[in-house]
């Protein structure tokens, strides 16, 4: 079981209260996609067939070459900038979004690594707000791994936990490795993201609402997830047991 390398001490948490806190923070993050929807009326489905073929058929490599370069400029600028709030996070990646935007297609996927490692750095600050050290492989591993979740625009229950339990490790040159597990699932999201992105007219004002949604969604996804490590800590049961029994309080 990992342990917190950090000087951080928690009190022992009331597992059931903390289950439900996650269920409410899971359901919350997975309704934040209404609002872009209805801004470019459109439907989640049907985004990525807006976008040019050439760039369906390469959005995987583009969204593992975002998520490579991301994870190492996230961790590379740990230490050297200060931790900023979600809000702080939130505002700069409206404005990356709305610089995207406004030059269409090109500017998007110009402005998607730089987005990408926005948030993975928020990422890497909530993991250390829940007393994770960053820099340990298997937490930089987590933090990764909180793009494989469904995407903000999803139109599941949140109920799609199963990121929580994929098995992912760095070692040495494994990078790749890790990042071929989480690309395809991030691919669709990001695509949908392109996406708004490109539509004519709102462009600007589609790339700021989309990247404050994505920001915002992987903000509390991340929180779920790290705060489920912190119960496991806390309780001493298995990360698979209290994924499983997150999943029925999202039933229900």
């Amino acid at each position: 079981m990992m342990k917190p390398q950090t000087e951080q001490i928690f009190p022992p948490l009331d597992r059931e209260a903390e289950l439900d806190r996650l269920a409410a923070a899971m359901r919350g993050a997975s309704g934040v996609g209404l609002q872009l929807l209805s801004l470019i009326g459109t439907q989640a489905e049907s985004m990525i067939d807006m976008l040019p073929q050439s760039v369906r058929s390469g959005l995987e490599k583009a969204t593992a070459a975002a998520l490579e370069q991301s994870f190492t400029a996230a961790a590379a600028s740990r230490g050297r900038i200060a931790d900023g709030s979600d809000w702080l996070t939130r505002a700069i990646t409206v404005g990356t979004g709305a610089a995207g935007g406004f030059g269409g297609l090109p500017s998007a996927l110009a402005e998607l690594p730089v987005t990408t490692t926005l948030i993975l750095r928020a990422i890497q600050s909530i993991a250390d707000e829940h007393g994770f050290d960053p820099a340990r492989p298997e937490i930089r591993a987590a933090c990764l791994r909180v793009f494989a979740a469904a995407g903000p625009l999803d139109d599941d229950d949140g109920t799609d936990l199963s990121f929580l339990t994929m098995r992912l490790t760095v070692t040495g040159s494994a990078i790749h490795g890790l990042i071929a597990k989480v690309a395809p699932r991030l691919a669709i999201p990001l695509g949908q993201k392109l996406a708004a992105q490109a539509v004519p007219v709102i462009g600007a004002a589609a790339g700021a609402a989309t990247n404050y949604i994505y920001t915002s969604y992987y903000q509390e996804v991340a929180r779920v997830q790290f705060g489920l490590m912190r119960l496991a800590e806390s309780t001493g049961e298995d990360m698979d047991v209290l994924t499983a029994e997150l999943r029925v309080r999202l039933k229900t």
